[in-house]
């Protein structure tokens, strides 16, 4: 497909959107991680908002939890792509998934930290 046969605009951006919403279906679906850090991450949205917080914390706590969600969709990603190149196993398969853990769980202390520190400076 040539730059002149590919959509633009309002098209481009009405296809990208459902391509996002077949991945997002897609992980609900297969992705138990995903699944369970969605689903913790909209009970947390939803309990912060039982509490008086300003707009900047609000944002800042849930900007957090997409963090993870976005690390979380980028592992997804590593993982497909060494699955796709094969099912041998080879080191540097292992360390691709292994690095991609990693970014998920630095993703999960920042957001602790972020909301641990939310909530101490409220009570306090």
């Amino acid at each position: 497909m040539n730059a002149k046969q590919k959509p633009s605009g309002i098209k481009r951006i009405y296809l990208a959107a459902g391509h996002s919403l077949r991945a997002f279906r897609w992980l609900i679906a297969n992705e138990a991680a995903f699944k369970q850090e969605f689903w913790l991450s909209v009970l947390l949205v939803v309990g912060s908002l039982f509490f008086p917080f300003s707009l900047f914390e609000y944002v800042f706590l849930w900007c957090a939890l997409l963090i993870v969600l976005l690390v979380e969709i980028f592992n997804t990603a590593i993982e497909a792509v060494v699955d796709r190149i094969g099912v041998e196993i080879h080191p540097l398969s292992g360390l691709a998934k292994d690095l991609g853990s990693l970014a998920v769980m630095v993703s999960v202390i920042i957001a602790i930290l972020i909301w641990a520190s939310v909530f101490v400076e409220f009570y306090y």
